[in-house]
């Protein structure tokens, strides 16, 4: 297989960077909505980038579970590799692709925790199982075979008691200060269109493909 062979063209759909809201969060909103009525599997999922205290940068994927005021809230273990980045470097970066939609958002910002009885309602929330690996995982750590884990889930479930939050377990908000998004375009004149926050004003600029 030749990659460098490969050329996918884009154009399919129309957008016109002049005629979008002043808040880069309406668009956001709107675009998410689009995704979510186009039936896209995972519509969000995002890559999560974030920086260690060597900085090196690390990615993987997550999935934004709530918007709430201009805050993107995900949830992960705290004492993962993310988790540790994060409370070295708060800056990090989302990214969402949707092929279907030829779009991609990138958002910026600082992330912060979330108040655990937040974190505590949604772990309720999740279904049984997923608590329970939740509780049994030291996410990232090394084991030796993931039976050690299903062990740990068994355990637990064993206990017969209501499940509540662990302390390692949790929210995230991004609170972005940077936004871009990028509509394919026919013959790679792609339409990028960020919104920057500048003294608590947003500004919005054409970027060249």
């Amino acid at each position: 297989m030749e990659m460098a062979d490969l050329r996918p063209d884009f154009g399919k759909y129309t957008f016109n960077p002049q005629l979008t809201p002043e808040h880069p969060d309406q668009l956001f909103s709107i675009w998410l909505q689009n995704a979510s009525d186009t039936q896209l599997s995972e519509f969000n999922a995002m890559v999560l980038s974030t920086v260690n205290s060597q900085n090196k940068p690390s990615s993987r994927i997550v999935l934004l579970k709530s918007v709430e005021n201009n805050r993107l809230v995900f949830y992960t273990h705290y004492e993962s590799r993310k988790g540790k980045d994060l409370a070295t470097n708060p800056n990090a970066s989302l990214l969402f692709f949707w092929k279907e939609l030829e779009r991609q958002v990138r958002i910026e910002g600082l992330v912060e925790k979330v108040p655990y009885d937040q974190s505590n309602l949604y772990f309720k929330s999740r279904p049984l199982e997923s608590q329970l690996s939740a509780l049994a995982s030291p996410q990232s750590q090394p084991i030796k075979d993931i039976e050690e884990i299903k062990m740990r889930r068994v355990a637990i479930g064993q206990l017969k008691q209501a499940l509540e939050c662990p302390p390692s377990w949790g929210g995230y908000a991004l609170i972005p200060d940077y936004y871009e998004f990028w509509q394919g375009g026919h013959n790679r004149l792609h339409r990028r269109l960020s919104y920057s926050l500048k003294q608590n004003q947003w500004v919005k600029q054409q970027l060249a493909p």
